[in-house]
């Protein structure tokens, strides 16, 4: 479990070594707090965070829902970069 700013989160993946806990709460923003998902991936030794929602979330855009993680990964990120991907763990899910 890591937790940072109040919020805890479970590390669901990681590709290539990418989870650095020290360097992801230097990175980390409140801004992030509202998500379901947090990606962060590495491109010029820069750590990069996005958030993501659930899938089954309304009125939320398409390109931020969980399930275009992939689509993320190919298009926007270096190719067979590192990344991590994190899932916040609320209250009701803890219990």
């Amino acid at each position: 479990m890591i937790q940072v700013h109040g919020r805890n989160y479970e590390l669901l993946e990681e590709s290539r070594d990418g989870w650095d806990e020290q360097v992801f709460k230097e990175r980390y923003s409140e801004v992030l707090n509202k998500y379901d998902y947090i990606v962060g991936d590495w491109g010029h030794n820069q750590l990069r965070l996005r958030g993501f929602f659930e899938d089954s979330r309304k009125k939320v855009s398409y390109d931020f829902k969980i399930s275009t993680l992939q689509d993320y990964l190919l298009e926007y990120c270096n190719f067979g970069c590192a990344y991590f991907v994190l899932k916040q763990v609320r209250e009701e899910q803890a219990e």
